[in-house]
This record gives structure tokens, sequence and C-alpha cells, in this order.
């Protein structure tokens, strides 16, 4: 089984035919890869390049960026500090988190924190600003064709999503030796709304099919790659699946390179109440719960909170 590849430019001629398809791929695997997302190449190439650019710092500049009981929502996470969840090994990665950047004195600033920013690379701000914009966008059209499959009225994700508490997470998994113990990112399913990653050209990432069999994702060069995250299954009462996943190790040969990816999770705004759409699902629906109340119970179990 392969995760299918769909092209959202066929959503301007034929948003229906988008969404059936879309609709199938994340009620099978959870999973789809995106083609011709109109994310201008060179702004995915200068912000990967900034990336690796801030990540190949002194350990103890990159720690300056490190909020201190700020649940690793903004600026710098160091390696060895986020597990999965019901996981006892940490994963073996670093990270940086992009935040969206509220005016002063926005109602939900108490629960989204300012982004905080290094000094170097020169435009890392800049440069990942716009590809946080840029992916929310994209983001906000696969939504559209989601509510279209559900048969939703348009517009139907808008308000849900506005000023939501998204995250641009820039992500690096050192060189590790053939014999490390732990994973670059152990089985997991993601805590947001959708997520977005770009850089999965790179070998290890892998989902858990229904038949308990890990398959590799490997999407085409420019193409990313989107799941359904745990808010969305439960907004659908699992109608469509929050898929497990994970980051496997290298192979020997490739052991000693470094690995790079750009995910980005479409979050909920913080007050919007989760609870499951009318006619969704067979099961027992969960408790109405408010966005970033489950984000604060997710962040506890993964131990970044």
């Amino acid at each position: 089984m392969a995760v299918q590849t769909l092209s959202l430019r066929d959503g301007d001629r034929d948003p229906a035919g988008l969404a059936a398809a879309l609709g199938q791929s994340l009620e099978t695997t959870g999973f789809a890869v995106v083609a011709d997302h109109g994310i201008d190449p060179a702004l995915i190439a200068q912000a990967e390049a900034k990336a690796r650019a801030f990540f190949a710092l002194p350990d103890a500049e990159k720690r300056r960026f490190h909020v201190a009981g700020g649940a690793g929502q903004r600026g710098y996470t160091p390696f060895g500090t986020e597990a999965a969840k019901g996981s006892d090994a940490v994963d073996l990665k670093e990270f940086w988190h992009v935040g969206r950047a509220l005016p002063a004195g926005h109602a939900h600033a108490a629960l989204m924190p300012a982004n905080v920013w290094p000094e170097r690379p020169a435009g890392f701000a800049e440069t990942m600003l716009a590809l946080f914009a840029a992916l929310e966008a994209v983001g906000m059209q696969l939504l559209a064709a989601i509510g279209r499959h559900l048969g939703l009225p348009a517009g139907c994700f808008d308000d849900a999503i506005r000023d939501g508490n998204s995250v641009l997470r820039l992500l690096h998994y050192p060189p590790i030796a053939v014999s490390a113990a732990g994973i670059r990112a152990a089985a997991h399913e993601d805590i947001n709304t959708i997520t977005l990653l770009l850089g999965a050209e790179e070998a290890g990432l892998e989902l858990l099919t229904r038949e308990g069999e890990w398959i590799a994702v490997a999407p085409p060069p420019g193409a990313l790659v989107m799941n359904v995250g745990d808010m969305l299954q439960r907004l659908t009462n699992g109608r469509l699946r929050s898929t497990t996943h994970r980051v496997a190790n290298p192979s020997p040969e490739r052991a000693g390179r470094s690995r790079y990816s750009m995910p980005f999770f479409l979050h909920f705004r913080p007050d919007f109440v989760i609870e499951p759409l009318p006619g969704m699902g067979g099961g027992e629906p969960p408790a109405p719960i408010t966005a970033d109340a489950y984000l604060r119970e997710r962040l506890r179990e993964i131990g970044l909170l």
C-alpha cells in the first residue's frame, strides 16, 4: 500500500475530485502526498539553509534560545528533550519552534507566547515567518477540501483556525552511531489538526498501517506530506484517522549524515471547543474540550510541559 499523491492544482478545475481523492487517502491511511502546492521552492530552500546554519551553531549559543518553562512552544528545544507518548526513551533530535506573531493586546497572547529569534543566521526571522504564512495558506486550502469531502458548508473551518496556535518546527536529527540506543522519532500521533511536512524526501518517515505493517512515506522532490492530527480525528469522531508514524534510524551507510525537515502543525484557535461534528464516526463521542486544554494535556504526556 502506498500513500496517494495528489496535485493541489487540481482543486482549481475539479474541487470535488480533489476533495474525494484527499478524503479517500486520509480515511485509508491518514496521510497524503501533496504536489503542486504552490510554495516558492526558493523560499523552501532558503528556510532549509537557515535551519541548517542555526543547528550548526555551538551548543551553548543555541541553548541561549531555550525558553525555560515554555513547554518547547517557542525557540530552541535541545537534543534529547522530547519523548513520544508512552515511550521511556527520548527522541534523537533537536528543534526550533516558530509560532504565530500576534499583535499587542491580542486576546490569545497569554496562551500563545511571542517568538524568540537568534542573531544568526541573518534573515532567520523573516524567512521563517514567510514560510509559516505560506504553509498556513496551503493548510487552509487542504482543510477546505476536507470540509467538502465531509459534506460540510464552505468555509466551515475558517473560524476554527483563525488565529490558531499553529507552529512551524525546524527539525534536526544529528548523525548517530549505528549501534545507538533509541530512535530519531519514536512511534507517535500528532496532536494538532493537520500536519504539513517539508523535507520528507530524506528516508526515515514511516507510517503504521491498519494491518500493523510499517511502510515508508517517500514523496517526490518538491512535494509535501500531509497527515491528520488528533484534533481533527477527535472532531470527526474517528472518521479521519490520526495515524501512528515514526522517523526510523538511517541505514548504516547514512548514519553519519544529518536529517532535516520542516513540519507545520496547523492548530485550531486556543478557545475552539473540539467536539464531534454531527453524524461523524460510529463510536462513543469524546467529551468536548478546548484546543488549548487538549494541547496542554498532550504536552504533559510527551514531557514538554
